[in-house]
């Protein structure tokens, strides 16, 4: 069997690794001239960073499960991290049940309330309890208004903009599920994994992997359309089947490979440009979902800026929503001793934030790195980059789950794997390699039923 796969993210990786794995035949296109999509790398001190700051929880067993299948998993290391707020002009420790307790924001009835209440979210196993009722409503209604205010208003602004106040609960319930488990049964200091080579190595040993196993992966390659059986007009099917895909190969003509199936894990906008309208229903799953963009700021220093390995800012007047100290967490030797230090935000593509250039950004958010350490100077920053991630962030609103199109698309043998579609989890890496594993077994499945 030939498939094709539109997108070398880890999700379209994963799942040619599986379908070679089994004998098949996988040919991967990826636009960009390199591997990886959000998890993707850059030098950096002789060493390899991702371009979007990327760690693992104790429960992303999919991805730690193919890490030490590539044979990798003594690279991978579980450190403790050290996470803070910044709130009122200070940095407040939040890595334990115990900085919540010391949080003096809040009043202690209601850190007492954050915390019983937090506890209760970590046992209910069900999402679909928070389905109908957005974020901002069931915190002020069972947390108090003030903590929603001071704790979590900030954290929804900052992953969602204006689209803060129509997130769903089952979005937040499933970082509180998530951050919670990687402290383990003894509630202690949060661990989280990274893999020393970088997420780079991992992706590189995959893509070589499936070409061990008889498939292609290309870069800097395009793909202007999947084809169907409507384009042969030999055929007479009533029903659209894909047949294979137009493509462009750097510096080459655009050329027809057919295929058995066809996989896409490009964002829902993306696709609808690359098929025919779907049936109206599917076609209202597709554009009935909006995306955010990440926005990151890479900063090279010749010394740490905070103790902090993630520090969420619970400022609105910062004109950025975290700062990731990656070397405060891993080696700072493996990029010739430089303090990585990532400066995050999810704006609309068409905002002002978004469209700035790298150096206007960096002036902007010079004063406010101040605020976080009155010491820090422009001449700390040795080197610089900035990363523009499109379709970074699904916006994830009430009854979501009831909106995503299914991987079948209504075309037979084209199927779709997006971060759309990853629920209740948010999107991460571990979970679009999960995804990828389970569409190539259901192309399998499809193709060659038992």
């Amino acid at each position: 069997m030939r498939i094709g796969i539109i997108g070398g993210g880890v999700a379209g990786l994963a799942a040619a690794y599986d379908l070679t794995a089994q004998g098949h035949y996988a040919e991967v296109f990826e636009v960009a001239p390199f591997l990886g999509g959000q998890a993707s790398t850059f030098p950096v001190g002789g060493g390899q960073l991702e371009r979007a700051y990327h760690h693992l929880f104790v429960s992303d067993t999919a991805i730690t499960d193919l890490i030490h299948e590539l044979g990798l998993g003594d690279k991978l290391a579980w450190l403790e991290s050290k996470v803070g707020l910044y709130h009122q002009g200070r940095i407040w420790d939040f890595s334990t049940p115990m900085d919540l307790l010391r949080f003096k924001p809040l009043s202690l009835w209601q850190r007492l309330r954050v915390g019983l209440w937090t506890l209760r979210l970590q046992r209910t196993a069900d999402y679909r309890r928070f389905e109908d009722v957005t974020a901002r409503d069931w915190i002020s209604r069972h947390m108090g208004s003030k903590a929603y205010q001071v704790l979590f208003e900030p954290l929804l602004r900052g992953k969602f903009g204006d689209h803060y106040d129509q997130v769903s609960m089952t979005w937040l319930w499933g970082k509180v599920r998530l951050r919670v488990a990687s402290r383990g049964k003894a509630l202690q200091k949060e661990r989280l994994g990274y893999p020393m080579g970088s997420f780079g190595e991992v992706i590189d040993t995959l893509a070589q992997r499936i070409q061990q196993q008889g498939g292609h992966v290309h870069t800097s390659a395009r793909v202007n359309r999947v084809l169907l059986s409507s384009d042969n007009q030999d055929q007479s099917d009533e029903s659209e089947t894909a047949t294979g895909l137009e493509v462009q190969l750097k510096d080459a003509n655009p050329e027809n490979r057919e295929y058995d199936a066809v996989i896409a894990t490009t964002p829902s906008y993306v696709f609808t440009r690359l098929v025919p309208p779907m049936p109206e229903e599917y076609q209202k799953l597709l554009t009935g979902v909006n995306y955010l963009s990440a926005v990151l700021m890479v900063l090279e220093l010749d010394r740490p800026l905070t103790p902090k390995y993630w520090l969420n800012i619970a400022d609105q007047d910062m004109p950025f929503v975290a700062i990731i100290e990656h070397t405060n967490m891993i080696d700072k030797s493996l990029y010739g001793g430089k303090h990585i230090v990532y400066i995050s935000n999810y704006p609309d593509r068409n905002s002002d934030l978004y469209r700035m250039e790298p150096e206007d950004l960096l002036e902007l958010f010079i004063p406010h790195l101040r605020k976080l350490n009155p010491a820090f100077d422009r001449s700390w920053v040795q080197h610089y980059h900035h990363h523009r991630v499109d379709g970074a962030q699904p916006i994830i609103s009430k009854n979501y789950g009831q909106r995503i199109p299914p991987h079948r698309t209504p075309v037979n043998r084209l199927y779709l794997a997006n971060t759309t579609q990853i629920f209740p989890e948010d999107r991460g890496t571990n979970y679009s390699i999960r995804m990828g594993r389970q569409i190539a077994q259901m192309v399998m499945n499809d193709t060659n039923p038992e």
